[in-house]
This record gives structure tokens, sequence and C-alpha cells, in this order.
């Protein structure tokens, strides 16, 4: 008996979307993760969260993000002159956004540990 549902193009939707918030949820942490060795400019930031987390992120997200977490007392800035080329913005972490980040990262593993223990019995193929 087959049920009544959603059809897998509607089903793929769904999934699609939660994991955008699912990844917008995570940005945060991301972004402060990604400044944890110290200062980067916004290009290097996220080739960090491509490379680090397969998070693609666009210039139009992640400038809006550094300016809240600027705002926040999370991050701070400055301009530097660049050899050849424009000014670069670089961002690092302040003891705040340092605190945070730990704080954040404790949070995280508590709630994906819990979660994979949770998701053990799908990943195993177990069926009801």
């Amino acid at each position: 008996m087959q049920c009544i549902g959603m059809t897998e193009a509607s089903d793929t939707e769904a999934i699609d979307k939660w994991e955008i918030q699912l990844r917008k949820g995570s940005l945060g942490l991301a972004v402060l993760a990604s400044l944890w060795g110290g200062k980067l400019y916004g290009l290097e930031i996220l080739r960090t969260l491509e490379t680090g987390s397969d998070l693609l992120v666009g210039e139009g997200t992640i400038y809006p993000l550094l300016n809240r977490l600027k705002a926040e007392g999370l991050v701070a800035s400055e301009w530097v002159e660049a050899e050849a080329g424009h000014p670069r913005k670089y961002y690092w972490l302040t003891d705040e956004g340092r605190d945070r980040a730990r704080r954040m990262a404790g949070v995280w593993g508590k709630f994906s540990g819990s979660l994979n223990q949770l998701l053990g019995p799908l990943k195993a193929g177990g069926e009801q």
C-alpha cells in the first residue's frame, strides 16, 4: 500500500528549505570560528567557510552578518592598505567574541551530540 503525501519534488524542496534554515542558523558560529586563528578580510572569511564547512555564502550575506557581529561587540575591524589593489577591511574576534564563540561551540557540541544519538538508528538503516 502506497501512502499519498508529498511528491518527491516537493519533498526535495522542503528538505532544501530546511537545509537553508539550518545553515543560516549556524552561520554566526561558523563566522566566529573562521576568525579564531586571527585577522581575515571578507573574501578570506568566505573561502574559509567554503573550504572548512562547505558553507557557500555570498557577499550579500556575509557583510551584513559581519556588521551585526561588530555591532554586538564580537568582532572588530580595520581598513588596511593593500600593496596592490584596493584597501581591505580585516576582521578579528574581540575577547567577547572569543568567549561567545566558545560558549556557542559548547551548545553546538551538546546539541549535535544529542541529535546524532537520536539519529543513530536512521544512520544504521533501521526500519520500523
